[in-house]
């Protein structure tokens, strides 16, 4: 069996995109497992798998590295529209059916905006043992659940470990959580590193939880919007927002992905 995949990335964030639009790929988590293998595959923080839809321009399901399905990706909703776009299966501004609701998206050369569903499930100032010791947290669901843990400096956390911990924490059971580090570097500015759920490392980035980040900043540290999230890769995400009765609205997050490049598989 052949098949013909693209390679993405999104702000250090990469995919591999299949079109499976004509039906027939069976063992998806299998082949995200296989795909995603750095070291026996292409290597990716995902696949993705571009699927006819009734609802919208087309459907984006999500696979992790473990061959879990996640219902949505931030940056992996950047990717799918670049490659819509490009591939003509989409206009320019577009709609993307997936698990967590319907999205919108608009590409511009290099640069994609979507808007995203709204966050959800806030959760102020938990206070969680970890290793005997006390964690003030924040919970938002931005599509996906995600804790936020502000610190002085980000560059000290063991990500890898504390990320692990907060991820499995029975308090997030039994789906878990994505686990994400902020450090305030200005006035609308964050500086953030993301331990993700299905990955089960720290990624260069991670787009629901740049949106994450950045709301529960705008609450906590009284940012308006856009809020200007640094990412671990070293480039920059953009995450515009309205806050209407105390709720988050109009939440898009914006930046570049590129189509890195495209081959053929043969399983």
């Amino acid at each position: 069996m052949k098949i013909k995949f693209t390679k993405a990335v999104a702000t250090g964030n990469d995919f591999v995109i299949v079109d499976g639009r004509a039906g027939g790929l069976k063992g998806l988590p299998e082949l995200a497992k296989s795909l995603c293998d750095r070291k026996r595959g292409i290597g990716a923080d995902g696949l993705l798998v571009i699927e006819k839809s009734k609802k919208a321009d087309f459907k984006m399901r999500i696979f992790n590295p473990d061959g879990s399905e996640a219902e949505m990706c931030g940056n992996g909703s950047r990717c799918a529209a670049l490659y819509a776009s490009t591939e003509k299966i989409s206009p320019g501004e577009m709609t993307i059916d997936t698990l967590a609701g319907i999205l919108k998206a608009a590409v511009k050369k290099d640069v994609v905006k979507v808007k995203l569903t709204e966050p959800k499930n806030i959760k102020w100032n938990l206070c969680l043992m970890i290793d005997k010791c006390p964690y003030k947290l924040n919970f938002v669901n931005t599509g996906v659940p995600h804790v936020i843990h502000f610190v002085k400096d980000i560059e000290k956390v063991d990500v890898q470990n504390l990320g692990a911990h907060i991820r499995h924490h029975g308090e997030f059971s039994p789906e878990g959580t994505n686990a994400d580090f902020v450090e305030v570097t200005g006035k609308n500015n964050i500086k953030i590193r993301t331990y993700e759920r299905g990955v089960e490392d720290e990624t260069l980035a991670c787009g629901t939880g740049a949106v994450a980040s950045a709301v529960i900043s705008a609450e906590v540290e009284k940012m308006s919007s856009p809020v200007l999230v640094s990412t671990r890769s070293g480039e920059e995400l953009k995450v515009h927002f309205e806050i209407k009765d105390g709720e988050f609205r109009e939440v898009y997050l914006e930046g570049q992905a590129k189509l890195v490049f495209s081959g053929e598989l043969t399983l």
